[in-house]
């Protein structure tokens, strides 16, 4: 239990990237960790885009560059795009819910597992929820009304230092019964 969390602790949001590509195997390591993920009926309710390509990531990084922010993501080596997908629940649960219903805690659930796969494999990510939707529909070929979840920057940390996080204490946020 301790190396993972270890793993815990050491992910951070990475804003300073090196100047080094991401090994394709890395990418595709993150993306089988997301595919593992649980979801609620097991609906699997995502889709992944993953831009390393060196042309295009210059592109998808200005996308994520909103009201004067994100300008440290022009130096990471890939970007991962997180897309929400129609979710398939079982009949005797969608009677009562909408499909979507769990559709965000599952997405949150393979976007945690895309950075700790990246974390354990000696890369820095970055989750992003303010991005120029439209740019990156043209971009990424995707249509209009493509729902998104997030995008998430990576590559390799410029440099290893764990900056110290700033948590609410164990009483603040659970309660033992």
């Amino acid at each position: 239990m301790s190396d993972f969390l270890d793993l815990c602790r050491r992910r951070q949001s990475c804003r300073d990237y090196a100047d080094r590509p991401v090994e394709r195997e890395k990418l595709i390591n993150c993306i089988e960790a997301a595919r593992m993920a649980p979801s609620g009926c097991n609906s699997q309710p995502w889709s992944f885009v993953v831009v390393d390509n060196p042309q295009l990531v210059p592109e998808v990084a200005k996308s994520t560059q909103h009201f004067g922010l994100n300008e440290y993501f022009e130096k990471a080596s890939a970007f991962i795009v997180v897309l929400e997908e129609h979710a398939v629940l079982i009949k005797r649960i969608r009677a009562f819910i909408d499909s979507q219903y769990f559709a965000r805690h599952d997405l949150g659930c393979a976007t945690m597992s895309i950075c700790l796969a990246a974390e354990a494999q000696g890369l820095g990510t970055c989750i992003i929820g303010v991005f120029d939707r439209e740019r990156l529909c043209e971009l990424l070929g995707l249509p209009r009304e493509q729902r998104f979840a997030c995008v998430i920057a990576v590559g390799y940390p410029a440099n290893d230092t764990v900056r110290p996080k700033v948590r609410k204490s164990m009483e603040e946020i659970a309660k033992f019964i």
